[in-house]
């Protein structure tokens, strides 16, 4: 497991596994949101994830979630799989993977 810390106010958490990676959580302060510092976190991971030996990168996001899904999709992963009634509140989670390969 790594985490990765912006002093700005945000941070990410991941593992990576064998040759797979999976994103835990990633947070950014509300004030902070739209000004690139997510897509800076998730490619540093991503790149880490990458040099301890990860091919793939894995993420669960709510189905509400539409602003963190545009994130995620504008960094190159895609819908794989859907695990209906994930979340406490009901709501499903999105699984979505992107192929490291091509860092």
């Amino acid at each position: 497991m790594f985490g990765l810390i912006d002093d700005q106010g945000g941070f990410i958490l991941a593992r990576v596994a064998a040759d797979e990676a999976e994103i835990l959580t990633i947070a950014v302060s509300p004030e902070l949101r739209g000004q690139g510092l997510g897509g800076a976190l998730l490619e540093a991971a991503m790149a880490e994830a990458a040099r301890r030996g990860a091919a793939a990168m894995f993420l669960e996001v709510s189905a509400d979630n539409h602003g963190a899904q545009r994130l995620y999709e504008r960094h190159g992963f895609g819908q794989v799989g859907l695990r209906q009634r994930y979340y406490a509140d009901g709501s499903d989670a999105r699984v979505m993977q992107r192929d490291l390969r091509r860092l």
